[in-house]
């Protein structure tokens, strides 16, 4: 199981960028995903998680109204749509993904087993 992250660069404050997670090789089940992010210095934090059909998402305070997470499984990706962004969000992003046979968005990472390369998001004044 592999999940590929792509999407990020170097954008300005106020710039909308949208980060993908392809999940290749995966069991058949139904899953959550996650996105997390890891400043330089900082710690990693949650970003925003979503179930299986979609129809639950959670969001960090920090980028609620800002962020929406989606997925389309019918080509193994989801999504993070980043409007309205700032410069404290730069960092890597990372896209996880639970085990199959849990559909539940959580947003604790170690609830995540699958963790895609990171892609750096740059946000500049």
């Amino acid at each position: 199981v592999q999940l590929q992250a792509s999407g990020g660069g170097l954008v300005q404050a106020g710039d909308s960028l949208r980060l993908s997670c392809a999940a290749s090789g995966r069991a058949s089940g139904a899953y959550a995903v996650g996105w997390f992010r890891q400043a330089p210095g900082k710690e990693r934090e949650f970003v925003a998680a979503i179930n299986w059909s979609g129809s639950t998402t959670y969001d960090a305070n920090s980028v609620k109204g800002r962020f929406t997470i989606s997925r389309d499984n019918t080509k193994n990706t989801a999504y993070l749509q980043m409007n309205s962004l700032k410069i404290e969000d730069t960092a890597v992003y990372y896209c996880a993904a639970r085990r199959a046979g849990y559909p539940t968005a959580s947003m604790l990472a170690t609830q995540y087993v699958y963790w895609g390369q990171g892609t750096l998001v740059t946000v500049s004044s």
